[in-house]
């Protein structure tokens, strides 16, 4: 059997087996979520996966088989089988390096790697620093591993390519190389279907991990660099009018706009975000207590919105969807990565610009981060502090400055901005590596106990902060906006699809607030998209441009809040909750009280707001 014509038959098996280790791999470093499946569900990852694998082992097989064929016709003229050891080396080490990094990233993000990393290209310091966290010594251990792993399967498995059979012309050897090419095309497609195979005919199970583990890595990141991202097919549920009557309730007021928090309509305003600041970590909205004091103090001499969620998963997302009122995409990147889009969208910046507010953008790191300078560049502020602007004593975090340098900033420039005032402020100390340069408030070296003690931190630099801010005189015409970029997985290791992942504290304070609503409680449901209206209808300013936001001082026909993450969405309604799973198209999560009918709305809304992101 091992003899010319059975090697192309050995290479596909080879790459076959590779992909069988490397889901028993990722199986094995998730132990955690792979111990809830039952032994069933396990073997039809590697069962239901076999196709994408073969598939995934069809491409890689292309070029050697092109090259045997080379071989045929050319004889000892071409080194084919040095060609062949070197490409597979090659292509055995891009499988391999990505997928020890899938193996940190699906653990951090909860999805398989996919483009979504290559918008952090031009910032690998920033890049360095998400990753610090990571177990590079086990990582490196289990690259190495892999990497021999392969080598010892290509050498069992394949082996060196036999010469051709004596009296065996070349014609008759190219013709067996071009009819063993051609046998590609059918794992290529996934089988002789009339649609091309991809990821949801290996999803097979009720649980998003199962699915995720059957997919073959290598397929899914060269998917995702291949795809039309603008396919108005892709995310079409429903006629368009059918879904445009399922999303109006959602916006449709049915009171007037008769709440005023604020003393005056032209306060100053100090927008903060608040990075991974979960709800789960804040007490005033049921997390932790302790976590976030100063936070909690806050809510308790202001308004507090206790009932809000993040409209995505990553900080770009969360950056559009708090100053421009703008949803999410399940796709990899998002709006910001297509600054002609951004362009196109609306920004507090420029509504209260045109009112006569100056303005000013602060952040620790670089602005470049995940395409963000683009878009705020567009929103015209009139300065921008980040990484580069601060001393090199005090880039004393691997991202940049650490939160209180940060503030000591803005404290430092409000005694001479004009006013009235429009800043903002996006925290960082609080993102991985969660490296923070004071004591830590809890004991543990858990990922847990060092990402709790970063928010602890970052709430300690926010209290002397606001300990300073009140000293000065434009403090008590200042409404204080805080609110979070997006949730955490941590603490309790929330699935990707879960509401607790997504749920954010949202607060209003400051002098300018009107002493009378000093404390209130919030319970109105909704999400970061609806920040923008709610702020413009305190101050009295037009909202009709922010099609996407609602005012949460207002009533709404059907309140609900909508998130994405990636190819998935969540919807929550006060008669429960739903998690939608694109790939699967079917919920992966329901409540008891969710309706079909609620299935239909997040369908609609994510089918209208990805083709108006189209449509930029």
């Amino acid at each position: 059997m091992k003899n010319r014509f059975a090697f192309q038959l050995r290479y596909f098996l080879f790459w076959l087996l590779f992909f069988c280790s490397t889901r028993a791999l990722f199986l094995l470093y998730q132990a955690g979520q792979t111990a809830s499946l039952p032994a069933g569900t396990v073997a039809g990852t590697f069962g239901y996966g076999l196709r994408l694998d073969a598939s995934a082992a069809a491409y890689l097989s292309v070029v050697p088989f092109g090259l045997l064929l080379a071989g045929s016709l050319l004889g000892r003229r071409l080194p084919t089988n040095r060609l062949l050891r070197f490409y597979t080396a090659v292509m055995g080490v891009v499988v391999a390096f990505l997928t020890v990094a899938d193996l940190e990233l699906y653990r951090t993000w909860g999805f398989r790697l996919d483009a979504t990393p290559l918008q952090y290209l031009n910032s690998p310091v920033e890049m360095a620093a998400s990753a610090g966290n990571a177990p590079l010594l086990l990582l490196l251990g289990l690259l190495a591993g892999l990497l021999l792993l392969g080598w010892l399967l290509y050498t069992k498995v394949v082996g060196r390519l036999p010469a051709l059979p004596a009296g065996f012309g070349r014609g008759r050897a190219a013709l067996v190389s071009v009819l063993y090419t051609a046998l590609l095309v059918v794992p290529l497609r996934g089988g002789v279907q009339q649609i091309p195979i991809n990821q949801s005919d290996v999803y097979f199970a009720r649980q998003p991990f199962a699915n995720h583990a059957a997919v073959n890595l290598p397929w899914n990141v060269v998917n995702s660099l291949t795809q039309r991202e603008t396919d108005p097919a892709r995310y079409r549920f429903l006629p368009d009018s059918t879904a445009q009557r399922l999303v109006r309730p959602l916006y449709t007021y049915t009171a007037p706009d008769t709440v005023r928090l604020l003393r005056n309509a032209r306060p100053n305003v100090v927008f903060i975000i608040l990075e991974s600041f979960t709800g789960k970590l804040v007490a005033s909205t049921g997390g932790e207590a302790g976590v976030t004091p100063n936070l909690d103090s806050l809510a308790r001499t202001g308004v507090l919105f206790n009932n809000i969620y993040a409209a995505g998963d990553r900080s770009q997302k969360g950056l559009v969807a708090l100053l421009s009122g703008y949803p999410s995409q399940p796709t990899s990147g998002g709006i910001i990565k297509s600054p002609r889009k951004t362009e196109k969208l609306p920004h507090l910046r420029q509504a209260l610009g045109r009112v006569g507010y100056s303005s000013h953008y602060y952040y620790g790191g670089e602005l470049a981060f995940a395409n963000m300078k683009s878009y705020l560049s567009a929103a015209g502020y009139d300065a921008f502090t980040e990484r580069e602007n601060f001393p090199r004593s005090q880039q004393n975090s691997k991202w940049g400055a650490h939160d209180h340098v940060l503030f000591d900033q803005v404290l430092a420039d409000l005694r001479t901005q004009a006013q009235p005032f429009f800043v903002t402020a996006f925290t960082l100390s609080s993102h991985e590596p969660f490296e923070i340069p004071i004591a830590p408030k809890f004991k543990g070296t858990t990922e847990t106990a060092l990402f709790r003690n970063s928010v602890y931190y970052t709430d300690w630099a926010l209290g002397r902060f606001l300990q300073a801010a009140r000293q000065q005189p434009w403090y008590d015409n200042t409404l204080l906006v805080l609110v979070a970029d997006h949730g955490h997985t941590l603490p309790g290791h929330s699935v990707p699809e879960e509401p607790a992942k997504f749920r954010i504290p949202l607060v209003l304070a400051g002098g300018a607030l009107r002493p009378e609503v000093r404390g209130q409680v919030r319970a109105d449901l909704g999400s970061q998209t609806d920040v923008a209206a709610t702020l413009l209808g305190q101050l009295q300013l037009p909202a009709t441009d922010y099609h996407w936001s609602r005012n949460l001082l207002r009533p709404v026909q059907e309140p609900s809040a909508f998130y994405c993450y990636t190819d998935g969405f969540g919807f929550i309604t006060p008669a429960g909750f739903l998690a939608y799973d694109n790939v699967a198209r079917q919920p992966v999560i329901r409540s008891r009280g969710a309706t079909q009918r609620q299935v239909q709305q997040g369908q609609a809304y994510e089918q209208l707001s990805f083709a108006d992101y189209l449509g930029k």
